[in-house]
């Protein structure tokens, strides 16, 4: 054999050789920049309450950690505050076992949830895990609460009525799919009633319903009672009882709003019922008083003002031709005051608002909706002129009555003074028919516009073929 070729033989080898080692080279320096840096662990330095301080560990706000309890156990905790060397954390569980310089181990994995149509049918809490005796879930979509925000000018117009099955509100508060809307009631108003007809009769393809701070039995009675079987297998429930910590009913909303974004991605008209912001909102309280931030309105810091439109803002349409999240969120008026802080930022965010009235519930109307003091701010890009004259002139009817009614009760009003009040003394009864509905009843939209124009005497519009 030549020379030349010994040489050339040496030569390919050479090359093979090093690209070879060039490749596993590369490949190590992937593994080794994948890598996370390591975390330092920390020790458990003071409890105060629900605040739990630590020193030694450099987390983020919103970093979790676990902390190792005397017995063996493990407790979560997510990072709300620091000063200076001094981080602090809100636990997720239950504080019994905790012990003065706990081992305190970082978590570099951000909150995330399984996502999936196994959802449908299933009840779980603010960790995403099933509380229903249903058996494991099955999804595998891991995405993070947080949620992506969306670029407002992307976002479809709400343009399309949405049929939700009560009378009152399809014929005279009509709402659009992808409207936000808020649900303003005291306790013990027939809030929850009220959501259960949404859940059965609104013509949406999933419902997310987020039980935020309630009772045990409210959930329970919620899920078995007011959800009937056929509804129950298009709606995922997310439960966190007013027992949990002020950090898991935080999650809960994030929670079943991440999962309202899921199905609304997947091209689906989505019902978001979220009951109640006030609950997330006093969450946000208790962990904005406990690390010491100072109140601002009634109790209410400042931060809280802020988290508020932070969780409203993800409802709504998504990309035209998409998908939409039609949002209700309950608020708790305290004391029936319609001034309350929470109230009054909820009704500065969203796309109106339904107020139920404690003194129509105690007449025995059901739905207890005070139509004069409710409002749907995009009613009249949804309705036709004539649906929206019909409507105006239902409400002054009540309207006119309503101011009069302790002159008509004590006799003071003679009939014939005032032409438009003697029609109005008339309609009245017709008119609290119209706003009456039983609870397994379910009045469709076409059903409750043609009633509104017969019962106020207008000839129905005539609907042309598209």
């Amino acid at each position: 054999m030549s020379e030349d070729v010994i040489r050339n033989l040496q030569e390919q080898s050479s090359g093979q050789l090093s690209q070879g080692l060039r490749e596993r080279l590369r490949q190590s320096r992937q593994r080794v920049e994948r890598t996370p840096a390591p975390q330092p662990e920390g020790r458990l330095s003071r409890m105060v309450g629900m605040t739990l301080e630590a020193e030694g560990i450099r987390l983020p706000v919103g970093g979790r950690a676990v902390i190792h309890t005397d017995h063996g156990g493990r407790l979560a905790a997510e990072v709300v505050g620091f000063q200076g060397e001094r981080t602090f954390l809100m636990p997720e569980g239950r504080l019994e076992g905790l012990t003065p310089g706990a081992r305190i181990e970082p978590l570099e994995q951000s909150r995330r949830i399984a996502v999936g149509p196994e959802l449908l049918g299933r009840v779980i809490d603010a960790n995403g895990k099933p509380l229903d005796a249903l058996g494991p879930l099955r999804a595998d979509t891991l995405v993070p609460i947080e949620g992506r925000p969306i670029n407002p000018l992307k976002r479809a117009p709400v343009r399309v009525p949405l049929d939700v099955g009560i009378r009152s509100i399809n014929g005279l508060l009509v709402i659009g799919r992808g409207q936000r809307l808020g649900l303003f009631a005291g306790s013990g108003v027939g809030k929850s009633v009220l959501l259960g007809m949404m859940t059965r009769h609104t013509a949406a393809d999933v419902i997310v319903v987020g039980l935020i701070g309630e009772r045990g039995r409210e959930v329970n009675e919620f899920i078995h009672d007011i959800l009937d079987d056929e509804s129950r297998q298009r709606t995922v429930v997310v439960a966190v009882p007013a027992d949990q910590p002020p950090l898991l009913r935080q999650h809960g909303a994030w929670v079943a709003t991440t999962v309202a974004e899921y199905f609304r991605d997947q091209g689906k008209h989505v019902l978001l019922l979220m009951d109640s912001l006030t609950r997330f909102a006093q969450g946000a309280r208790e962990i904005a008083m406990a690390i010491g931030e100072p109140p601002a309105t009634k109790g209410y810091s400042a931060s809280v003002f802020a988290r508020l439109p932070q969780l409203v803002e993800r409802a709504g349409n998504g990309d035209v031709g998409g998908g939409s999240i039609t949002a209700f969120y309950t608020v708790l008026a305290e004391g029936d005051d319609q001034n309350d802080p929470i109230v009054d930022a909820a009704r500065a965010i969203l796309d109106g608002h339904i107020v139920l009235s404690r003194t129509i519930a105690e007449t025995g109307r059901y739905p207890a909706i005070d139509v004069g003091a409710s409002v749907s701010r995009v009613m009249s890009a949804l309705i036709t002129p004539e649906h929206e004259r019909a409507a105006q002139r239902f409400r002054s009817l009540s309207a006119i009555y309503t101011l009069n009614r302790d002159l008509i009760a004590v006799g003071a009003y003679r009939r014939g003074a005032d032409p438009s009040l003697d029609e109005a003394i008339a309609m009245q009864p017709r008119l609290e028919e119209y706003l009456r509905q039983g609870r397994l009843d379910g009045i469709s939209f076409e059903r409750a516009h043609n009633e509104l124009f017969t019962l106020l005497g207008m000839p129905l519009p005539i609907r042309h073929a598209a």
